[in-house]
């Protein structure tokens, strides 16, 4: 069954509520308040069906008093039925209930002029006049006007016909076509013998008898335990649909308006938005820099300020791009309407659409090229995503949170824009994760300058540790994706990789005849001395040279193999320890403890210790308990 969501506006007292009574049957007055006073104060619910169609109405307050609850209600409307007396003709909250729904971009609209049996022709024809006038300049111009009375039956059914044609053309499919769930809650409550109930109308996706939900924001667990459509049980609600559902698991202070019900881990919340909006013309002066607003969206209302990125300067009647910073995190998607009122005096600045529900402060260049691509189709605005990530690159399921839609149908879209060279898909990801090429070229410069620098420096070292340069490279967010980065600047012919080490491509240290004569003195002096070797700074006293040439021959000569550096940081000829390991093998030990090899080799602990932990760490003795194994004797 297809389904569509109709939603009455107008000034106080213009009968919205009887001519929705005389569509349907239904009396939208719940409260008994309501009944009391003859106006609508929160928003009420009817529904009528026609064939395979299924019409939901949601009867909004015209007061302006309560006019937060009309934009709770507004959020999923599909067809606008704007409800004016012809007695009274045009009001102040018929036009601000016209400018709503003009920035909400609610696709199609009906007028009914109630009241036809109080007014003669000619004031009927002026209200239509006054009406027409009203529409004439914005996106409901040329909308159907229906001259009704809902006391004596005048026009009803025209106006049904003409309502069920709008909404045939506006209404959703009659199944679910696999989005998450998303229920912005407008009522939530503790009914006796059923516990606690929430209400509102599904924007995406569906829920059925044993669903898992969660809260957001917050992210709480809930589960449906019964499903209701328009106060029938049902199995399963659906998209467009208002939709009652009983659950378990919750308290009913964790459920208020504005709260949202969905597919766990499928959305998120945030306290910055970016959205394109538009001044209404007769805002009351032109906005820069931060003001104070109140933000609608959908059954959201939440405190906030704006300020304007493009212009700088928004004039009344204006669009452009804002930046919305909130006082409480709000759960929206790309493409969402908002709508921005003045805190006090109350009155209804403009509104538009989210561009960014994740908006992240940008400066310079960086703001006018995120602006660009968000401004721009979805393939731009994933691709500004991904570049933000950096890094560490996104998943489909991250991108999915920000569009509300299923991360299958993202992840193909990220396919499509790395097939065409957009995107990198890193290989091996699980889940797949997707990097702008952009984070790779300026990897490749940075990497490119790190070992540069490095060498330029360290013109002897055989290459610069994998770990340094990782650490030197990337940010810790990128570091779960340091073996492909290194793998793809290997291929690109940035580096080479040998073993632990990375270096320039084809380079070799390359020794000058001065140094290669100092390099042999260096090794002589340390075999000389056995194994209680002088410092390399006692070393370079000795033979003359400066300590920071020696440095890097010492360095040369441990890369090399003809030095060995202790993990204590001392140095000694590899000569003389292979001249140890050989006198122990020949010497027939087996098993020893530390007191025996520094009293034969005549070391103290300094040299003893971390020479054994050297023989340990490269398999030629085992530690077993205080003694040593070596490794192979006997």
């Amino acid at each position: 069954m297809a389904r569509v969501i109709v939603g009455t506006a107008g000034h106080i007292d213009h009968g919205k509520t009887r001519l929705v009574e005389a569509l349907t049957g239904i009396d939208c007055d719940r409260w008994a308040q309501e009944k009391a006073r003859g106006i609508t104060i929160d928003l009420g619910f009817a529904h009528l069906e026609d064939g395979d169609l299924q019409v939901g109405f949601i009867d909004v307050p015209g007061h302006q008093r309560f006019l937060h609850n009309a934009l709770a209600g507004l959020g999923g409307v599909r067809v606008l039925l704007l409800v004016v007396a012809a007695d009274e003709g045009v009001k102040p909250q018929t036009r601000e209930h016209v400018d709503i729904a003009s920035l909400l971009g609610i696709p199609a609209a009906l007028v009914a002029l109630t009241k036809r049996d109080l007014v003669s022709d000619d004031l009927l024809e002026l209200a239509e006049l006054e009406v027409s006038e009203l529409l004439a300049a914005g996106p409901l111009a040329g909308a159907p006007v229906v001259a009704v009375s809902s006391k004596t039956g005048a026009g009803l059914d025209e106006l049904r016909t003409r309502l069920l044609e709008l909404a045939r053309a506006q209404a959703l499919a009659g199944d679910a076509d696999g989005s998450p769930t998303r229920l912005p809650l407008d009522r939530a409550f503790h009914l006796k013998g059923a516990g606690v109930v929430v209400t509102g109308t599904l924007t995406s996706g569906s829920a059925a008898q044993g669903d898992q939900l969660e809260i957001q924001p917050g992210g709480a667990a809930v589960r449906v335990r019964s499903v209701q459509v328009h106060g029938e049980p049902r199995e399963r609600g659906l998209a467009g649909e208002r939709t009652s559902l009983q659950l378990a698991g919750s308290d009913l202070d964790q459920l208020h308006r504005g709260v949202f019900l969905t597919t766990p881990g499928a959305f998120g919340s945030s306290r910055q938005l970016l959205c394109r909006c538009r001044l209404l013309p007769d805002a009351p002066k032109p906005v820069r820099g931060f003001v104070p607003v109140r933000v609608h969206c959908y059954a959201s209302e939440i405190v906030g300020k704006m300020r304007p990125l493009e212009p700088a300067t928004l004039e009344p009647g204006a669009e452009g791009l804002v930046e919305i910073r909130l006082s409480q995190p709000v759960t929206a998607i790309r493409g969402d309407a908002v709508i921005l009122r003045r805190p006090s005096p109350a009155a209804t600045l403009g509104g538009g659409r989210i561009l960014d529900p994740a908006w992240r402060r940008r400066r310079g260049r960086a703001l006018t090229a995120a602006l660009e691509a968000l401004s721009g189709n979805l393939d731009s605005a994933l691709r500004q995503w991904v570049l933000e990530a950096g890094e560490a690159g996104v998943s489909a399921e991250e991108l999915a949170r920000r569009l509300g839609r299923p991360a299958t149908e993202v992840r193909g879209l990220l396919e499509t824009l790395a097939a065409a060279g957009h995107l990198l898909a890193v290989p091996g990801a699980s889940p797949p994760r997707w990097l702008s090429p952009a984070v790779l070229r300026r990897l490749r410069d940075r990497a490119a300058e790190i070992l540069k620098n490095y060498f330029r420096d360290q013109r002897l070292a055989r290459g610069l540790p994998k770990a340094e340069l990782i650490q030197r490279l990337l940010s810790p967010r990128g570091r779960s994706l340091a073996a492909t980065y290194v793998g793809w600047l290997e291929a690109a012919g940035i580096l080479g990789v040998d073993g632990d080490l990375v270096t320039l491509p084809g380079r070799q240290a390359q020794l000058t005849s001065e140094e290669s004569r100092l390099a042999r003195e260096v090794v002589a002096a340390f075999e000389a001395a056995g194994l209680t070797p002088p410092s390399p700074a006692e070393v370079a006293r000795t033979l003359g040279a400066k300590p920071q040439i020696l440095d890097g021959v010492v360095r040369y000569l441990v890369e090399q193999g003809k030095l060995l550096k202790l993990p204590s940081g001392l140095v000694l000829a590899t000569a003389s320890v292979e001249r140890v390991v050989g006198e122990m093998r020949r010497g027939g030990w087996q098993r020893f403890e530390v007191g025996r090899f520094k009293d034969h080799f005549g070391l103290s602990r300094k040299w003893a210790i971390p020479l054994l932990e050297h023989l340990d760490s490269t398999g030629v003795t085992r530690r077993v308990g205080d003694e040593r194994l070596l490794v192979g004797a006997g």
